[in-house]
């Protein structure tokens, strides 16, 4: 049987992973999945391909505010209440709407990355829409890089990590989904499945960036990851490892539930 076997956000888009047992879908993706991040002072996103340390932050949501740890540095609460400041935030070539999230916050994250930077919020009602051309009108997401959901079969993790000298665990590739229960690769066959009461689609391989190659307990990098995938998953100068999905629509995903194939 084919089944839902992690579940996990990432509220900071490239903080550390949050697993969860269940979770609800929302209009963006899973509830808070990439809500807030990081812009310069260009209103440019800041991620890990060039601050790797922002892998070692860790956030907690609870009580309808955000909290924020790191080895070194203060605890930082982020109340669900932000500035009724709007600033221009940019992922790639989309820029949206964003609430800022006050000085505190950005004084925080400036003094750990050494930089100057600004945490900023996706209002509820800002719009960004997913691709058209692996999209609906109407489907949207927030601070991801460009679709809602990420998914990955434990077994195409299970494929890499046995020709590798030192295996990796699955939060490197930060997936929202990772299914068990089939062979390595299958999902990249797949086009529409099935978990509960929800249908999803995929509807684009997932490029990889330099991002796996990070220890996400040290932020130290390494080569061997991206080196040993372009080996053997690399097409048109990309490599690819995962599949990007939309839902149909909303619902509640909880882990060990089944996963149907329809097509």
């Amino acid at each position: 049987m084919i089944t839902l076997s992690q579940l996990a956000i990432y509220p900071i888009k490239s903080t550390a992973q949050v697993a969860l047992q269940r979770a609800q879908m929302g209009p963006f993706g899973l509830d808070m999945d990439r809500r807030w991040m990081l812009i310069d002072d260009n209103g440019c996103m800041l991620t890990q391909r060039k601050h790797p340390r922002l892998c070692l932050v860790k956030c907690k949501l609870e009580d309808n505010q955000l909290s924020v740890s790191a080895a070194g540095s203060p605890e930082l609460i982020i109340p669900g209440q932000h500035t009724e400041r709007f600033l221009k935030a940019t992922v790639w070539e989309d820029t949206c709407n964003a609430i800022d999230c006050g000085d505190e916050a950005s004084d925080w994250f400036s003094t750990f990355l050494n930089t100057s930077t600004r945490l900023v919020y996706f209002p509820r009602d800002e719009v960004r829409q997913v691709d058209l051309n692996f999209a609906r009108p109407g489907d949207i997401t927030a601070f991801s890089d460009g679709f809602p959901y990420l998914l990955i079969s434990q077994a195409s993790l299970d494929d890499l990590n046995s020709r590798l000298d030192s295996p990796v665990e699955m939060r490197r590739f930060r997936p929202n989904l990772v299914i068990k229960g089939t062979e390595p690769f299958a999902e990249d066959n797949w086009k529409k499945i099935r978990i509960g009461n929800t249908t999803l689609n995929l509807v684009k391989p997932c490029s990889r960036c330099s991002i796996p190659s990070i220890n996400p307990d040290t932020a130290e990098q390494s080569a061997e990851v991206v080196k040993t995938l372009a080996g053997y998953r690399m097409r048109e100068n990309k490599i690819f490892f995962g599949q990007n999905v939309i839902a149909e629509g909303p619902g509640e995903l909880v882990v060990g539930m089944e996963v149907e194939i329809l097509v």
